[in-house]
């Protein structure tokens, strides 16, 4: 839809949810310390509980890279404390593939110094670092960072829609961050066995092979109280896991048996989404004939998932009165 931020206020108000996450704000004015201070306080006039101060990837890709990543980290936290966000989102790479080069052992020990170097101004502002599992790191890995940073200001955004990029279920993502989540997120999924492995596709909540009542009746027994975020990307075509090739494992040379077993079972319960869905993600610019479909199928998938959070998983409390 391109809305500014207070657009999106203005829609989860009316709505009536009790918060909203910005991320990737496309507000033209997002540069200017002013706004965040302008979205906070409208956010509080709509009675709206905000998060964000949404970073990117945050992993240097070098040495040479590593003080770089350090000031985002600090331009996160000067975002946090404007917007009065508790918490900066941020990830390590958009996904397994994009890794810097080297093992995932390097990379936990980087990201560990990483966040520690910032870790006297973060606890000054008040604000905790959640880190989104994001198609780069399975479950017990991110843990590794989380636990050698300090979960005293760096936690787990939890997302329940990237589990499945990295074979994992996202129950089992679920039982090893839930202790230290700090905002979760509800995106769900298809998933079912092809001849080379799997293929993984969005759908919109409620749709997909994610048991959520299941789901969520384990969150409230190993989180801690947090908001929890309703976050469909619908419009993507199958993204094919090839597990069935050797190669493929390279990535994951310590991948945990039980944990591939439990997101097999998913697989083989699963089959490809039966209802329609106009693809967007299209090699290059999307055609202009295809904009109105798009902006209508986002805005109906988002409502029809709202609604089944609502209905069937009972979340929510604004919306009852």
């Amino acid at each position: 839809m391109r809305w500014n931020d207070l657009q999106l206020i203005d829609y989860a108000a009316g709505l009536k949810l009790d918060a909203i996450f910005l991320q990737d704000s496309l507000d033209p004015e997002k540069n200017e310390p002013a706004h965040w201070r302008k979205v906070k306080d409208y956010a509080a006039s709509r009675g709206l509980h905000l998060e964000s101060a949404a970073l990117g990837a945050v992993l240097p890709k070098d040495s040479a890279s590593f003080h770089a990543s350090v000031r985002m980290l600090e331009h996160g936290i000067d975002v946090a404390v404007a917007m009065g966000s508790p918490i900066v989102r941020c990830l390590h790479a958009a996904d397994r593939e994009h890794l810097p080069p080297g093992p995932v052992e390097q990379h936990i020990e980087t990201s560990i110094k990483l966040f520690k170097a910032v870790r006297s101004r973060a606890m000054d502002a008040g604000v905790k670092f959640a880190i989104e599992n994001h198609k780069d790191f399975q479950a017990w890995e991110m843990r590794q960072v989380i636990e050698g940073a300090g979960p005293e200001f760096v936690g787990a955004y939890l997302d329940t829609g990237n589990p499945v990029f990295v074979m994992e279920d996202p129950l089992t993502t679920v039982e090893a961050l839930g202790p230290y989540a700090l905002t979760l997120h509800l995106r769900d999924s298809i998933i079912y066995e092809t001849p080379r492995g799997a293929a993984v596709q969005w759908v919109p909540l409620g749709e997909g092979v994610i048991d959520f009542k299941r789901l969520i009746a384990r969150v409230r027994e190993v989180c801690k109280p947090l908001y929890v975020y309703v976050k469909p990307i619908t419009g993507r075509p199958p993204q094919i896991l090839p597990y069935l090739d050797p190669a493929f494992w390279k990535s994951y040379p310590k991948a945990r048996a039980s944990d591939f077993a439990r997101f097999l079972a998913l697989a083989r319960s699963g089959h490809p989404y039966e209802q329609h869905m106009v693809i967007e993600d299209l090699p290059g610019k999307v055609p202009q004939a295809f904009q109105a479909a798009i902006q209508y199928q986002q805005r109906e998938h988002m409502e029809r998932s709202v609604a089944y959070a609502k209905n069937t998983l009972g979340l929510g409390v604004r919306w009852r009165t």
